[in-house]
């Protein structure tokens, strides 16, 4: 599994884009300077991962609004990623790209294969502006991804990205801190114990 703070393994392939009904092919580096938030699903025409695709999309805009792009991943095809957006009520409702892996290249050089069903894990990786892995989220494949946690996970780490820390000088975000947020500024040696 890949691990947070390690540069994003490069990858190529084509991406289906719903919103301009194009296939094109694209490379991670293509989104260098802009966050990229990366869904892994199991496989297309299976149930939770449509409702895993339809809670992105709610979400969206306010990925865009803060310079990130949202890029759903499976091990099957554009072909297939094309005909469930036309086939489904949930999936045609999305405008993100949705890549292919149908070599399971991606999936394996994120630790997201799963080795015993051939299929991607259900999960999330979060990758700053730099190309450095933020987050990693792996989920039980019948358990939908908490979107809203997502998104505030997100904004919560582009803020200490905006805001590096100094040896004697950091801010922290506490748990369950979502939107509006209030970071706390820690100061070495004086915050010590103070928490």
């Amino acid at each position: 599994m890949i691990d947070v703070g390690v540069q994003a393994p490069e990858f190529k392939s084509k991406a289906y884009f719903p919103a301009e009904n194009k296939v094109k092919e694209i490379k991670l580096s293509d989104y260098r300077g802009k966050w990229v938030i990366l869904t892994f699903h199991p496989g297309d025409f299976t149930f939770v991962c449509a409702t895993d695709l339809e809670a992105f999309q709610a979400h969206y805009e306010k990925f865009k609004e803060n310079n990130a792009e949202i890029l759903g991943v499976s091990t099957d095809s554009v072909y297939s990623h094309k005909v469930w957006v036309e086939t489904s009520p949930r999936v045609s409702k999305v405008k993100f790209p949705l890549v292919d892996d149908i070599k399971k290249e991606i999936s394996s050089a994120y630790g997201f294969l799963n080795p015993t069903s051939g299929m991607t894990r259900r999960g999330t990786v979060i990758i700053n502006p730099d190309g450095v892995v933020e987050y990693v989220a792996v989920f039980n494949d019948r358990l939908g991804k908490d979107v809203p946690h997502i998104y505030n996970a997100f904004i919560n780490l582009k803020y200490l990205y905006e805001h590096p820390p100094k040896p004697e000088e950091f801010d922290i975000i506490a748990a369950n801190k979502g939107e509006g947020f209030q970071s706390i500024r820690i100061r070495i040696p004086d915050s010590i114990g103070k928490l």
